[in-house]
């Protein structure tokens, strides 16, 4: 187990993010705390960066120090952006940082910064193709990306606080001639990046105004599940956010929920950005990404350390093995279900008794992993708290849409019950909702042949009858909980193969 600290000293926000690193739980998030310190503003004409500035600079790397010692950091990595790149006396800020906090700053370069987000985007997402887009305070980070593989990068020497300053300085925040005159100068910026135009994949947005951006959206469409990470939006779904935040009065955006208070004066200018970046691309959606510049630099740390501590083709399976060991899921009984399931799941499909393939395997598969997780907090209301924290958690590298089917597999009790759940966000048609529920069906029956978890099951396979079903179940060992629970739960089956099912438990001879 390894706890690092990572202070992202920005132009607008400087922030203490703790993660603890182990193989067996992944990369996790301990604390994060931020502070609007607004550098760049301590920046005059000439780029010099006041006394000032540099005092706001050391009392809070003071201050987050202290924090670190109290979470037992074993090492704390400060990196500093545009605000402090772009000093023309970086030297004396760096030196006199390291004389009043003893921490010595490592400045991150243009080309360092543009990097670190799109490292983190390919570990945390599941999107092969791309342009990730990162407005900070005084810089913005773009890159396109094919295959998981970085393909180009580059940063634009302006953010949120620089265009704010460049064009609404002593405006109102929805001026249309300074919302004009920032769409101009950005477009002709981004079109000065010949491998930018037309790249017709996804934007995927990292960083604070992007998920300010996400979090409105959501509060404008009463989005019923929690959590940003991977939040898809399209065009329309900008342009909703952005016509509610310029016929907005200012005392209006202090209202607007999911508007941070000290992103109010500067929400517009990154608006502008993503949607001209959204025209200039061609772009399919809009994503965000909670992930970037910190667990981009952290997971680079890392992989110095430790061998291959992060699998970009497969973000979703370490996210499962994460979320496994958050909450004390036995592997060998969690096996023992996939087994099950699986083996059910290939007879029905070889008696054509359902139709199937290789994604609702898939899903059936990694629901038999999680299934009734929340026993964890209360075995008597397993399932409610299984579809409820599946559904709200942020999980890497799978689609809101698909991590709600997945928390209604894992919670699967009964039809009554995935009607409740799944009229929460009335996400699937009737075809999905059947799929659902046979899957479902097969996942409660698999987990009731392990009740005693014990993992009796050796094998089982169908047999056609005239008017039924066999179902030959080889155990070794006491199945007489399996036996019972099995004939309470086989109607869930029965309804899949439109058939009496015979249960025969027969010891294996293995």
């Amino acid at each position: 187990m390894k706890r690092l600290g990572l202070v992202d000293i920005g132009s607008n926000t400087i922030r203490l993010v703790i993660f603890e690193y182990s193989k067996e739980t992944g990369l996790q998030e301990l604390q994060n705390i931020k502070t609007p310190a607004r550098l760049y503003q301590f920046l005059n004409n000439e780029k010099v960066m006041s006394e000032r500035g540099i005092e706001v600079l050391c009392d809070t790397l003071n201050s987050f120090q202290k924090v670190a010692q109290k979470f037992d950091v074993h090492a704390l990595y400060p990196v500093a952006t545009a605000a402090v790149r772009q000093a023309t006396n970086i030297e004396e800020v760096i030196d006199k940082v390291k004389e009043k906090t003893g921490i010595e700053m490592r400045i991150i370069s243009e080309k360092e910064e543009a990097f670190f987000g799109f490292y983190a985007v390919i570990n945390t997402l599941d999107y092969s193709d791309g342009v990730t887009v990162d407005i900070g305070g005084g810089s913005t980070e773009v890159t396109f990306f094919e295959d998981k593989e970085l393909k180009f990068s580059h940063s634009f020497p302006f953010g949120v606080v620089t265009l704010q300053n460049m064009f609404f300085e002593g405006k109102a925040h929805n001026d249309k001639d300074a919302i004009e005159a920032a769409a101009k100068y950005i477009q002709e910026q981004l079109r000065s990046l010949r491998w930018l135009e037309k790249r017709r994949v996804p934007i995927i947005a990292i960083g604070g105004s992007a998920r300010n951006i996400a979090r409105i959206h959501q509060s404008l469409t009463e989005y019923p599940i929690a959590g940003v990470h991977g939040y898809a939006m399209k065009e329309s779904d900008l342009d909703l956010v952005f016509d509610n935040l310029t016929a907005a009065s200012e005392d209006d955006l202090e209202d607007l929920d999911g508007l941070s208070r000290d992103r109010q004066d500067i929400i517009i200018p990154s608006c502008v950005l993503f949607n001209t970046l959204f025209d200039e691309v061609e772009a399919t959606e809009f994503i965000f990404s909670r992930k970037g510049l910190r667990e981009g630099v952290i997971m680079s740390i890392l992989e110095e350390e430790y061998v291959l501590p992060f699998d970009k083709d497969n973000v979703f399976k370490d996210s499962l093995k994460n979320l496994a060991t958050d909450y004390n899921i036995n592997q060998e009984e969690a096996n023992q279900r996939v087994m099950i399931a699986e083996t059910l799941y290939y007879e029905l499909d070889k008696f054509e008794l359902i139709k199937g393939n290789k994604r609702d395997k898939a899903f059936l598969r990694n629901a038999a992993y999680l299934y009734y997780l929340g026993s964890y907090i209360d075995s008597d209301a397993s399932s409610q708290h299984t579809y409820y924290i599946l559904s709200n958690s942020s999980l890497n590298g799978i689609s809101h849409k698909n991590r709600v089917k997945l928390a209604l597999l894992a919670s699967f009790k009964n039809k009554s019950l995935l009607k409740f759940y799944e009229d929460e966000t009335k996400w699937f048609n009737s075809e999905e909702r059947e799929t659902i529920q046979m899957l479902g069906s097969i996942l409660k029956f698999a987990y009731a042949l392990n009740i005693s978890n014990t993992n009796i099951v050796k094998a089982l396979y169908f047999e056609k009858k005239e008017a039924h079903f066999d179902l030959v179940i080889e155990y070794s060992g006491d199945a007489i909980a399996e036996e019972y629970q099995a004939e309470r739960q086989k109607k869930h089956i029965e309804k899949i193969i439109k058939s009496k099912l015979n249960l025969i438990f027969t010891e294996s001879l293995q």
